[in-house]
């Protein structure tokens, strides 16, 4: 049984460069180190920061806080500047697209337009977007019916969003606005993690798609090899692997989510090598 790993497969670069920073507070043992939420949607990763002494709160008026870590998917303005009226040290690990996602959306709203979120509206990452982007603010998942627009609307993407849906929402959005402005704020790991992972599933038997059940990535990637169609499996950890899954199969392929550690990847890739696999 040949194994496949996609390249693209594990951390991108915002979360790799906000997970070395929170490890590298770790190691100073400081006291006090929150995040706001978890840090990335990896329940591994955030049992691994619990035990260097960083935990994940949803309340920035914790008695114990003495600096509060800005998760990867960053943070209503709102409660940033009350963190920072709080006295705490805030230490900012939103990632760098997230980020330009922001300004983006402050952008467009100081310029007079109705901003459109492309995204998930229960996500993190738009919640710390709609913060930014000011009132009459609309949040679409792209397949719902769009309410009348103004006929000056900007556009700006959940970092985390297939191209193809940008495409159609702008389709949609000219049918009713004469101005659209539009910020295509999609980071291109996810593009390409998603291009790769079609085309891997192509070629194989099974796919293993390996991340936290709440990550939205990982389960988009899970979603498109599912409507390719091929069998599939979503899994945290190597753990959940059934021998089962790989009776009669020739090729196995293995992706992983942006929020997805190596040393997991790794493992899973090892437990299917010991069920044949090379």
């Amino acid at each position: 049984m040949e194994i496949l790993v996609a390249k693209t497969a594990g951390f991108c670069f915002g979360v790799k460069k906000a997970i070395d920073r929170t490890f590298a507070i770790a190691e100073k043992q400081r006291e006090g180190i929150y995040t706001f939420g978890p840090l990335i949607h990896n329940p591994q990763v955030i049992e691994k920061l619990r035990e260097k002494g960083i935990f994940p709160t949803d309340d920035i008026f914790h008695d114990a806080i003495k600096a509060l870590i800005i998760r990867t998917h960053g943070m209503p303005l709102h409660l940033m500047e009350k963190a920072v009226r709080q006295g705490y040290e805030v230490i900012d690990a939103t990632c760098p697209f997230v980020k330009k996602a922001q300004q983006y959306a402050e952008l467009l709203q100081e310029g007079g337009y109705q901003v459109v979120i492309l995204g998930d509206r229960e996500h993190p990452e738009v919640k710390g977007l709609m913060s930014y982007a000011g009132e009459g603010t609309l949040v679409t998942d792209g397949r719902e019916e769009l309410p009348a627009l103004r006929n000056k609307v900007g556009v700006v993407v959940q970092t985390t969003q297939p191209v193809d849906a940008l495409k159609k929402l702008v389709s949609r959005i000219i049918e009713q606005s004469k101005e659209i402005k539009v910020y295509n704020t999609i980071c291109n790991s996810t593009a390409l993690r998603l291009k790769e992972t079609e085309e891997m599933a192509r070629k194989v038997d099974v796919m293993i798609v390996v991340g936290g059940r709440n990550s939205a990535n990982t389960t988009q990637l899970a979603n498109l090899c599912l409507s390719i169609p091929i069998r599939t499996y979503h899994i945290e950890t190597a753990d959940e692997l059934d021998g089962r899954w790989f009776q009669g199969v020739q090729k196995v392929g293995i992706t992983a989510g942006a929020s997805t550690p190596d040393w997991i990847i790794e493992a899973v890739k090892d437990r299917i090598k010991d069920r044949g696999g090379r």
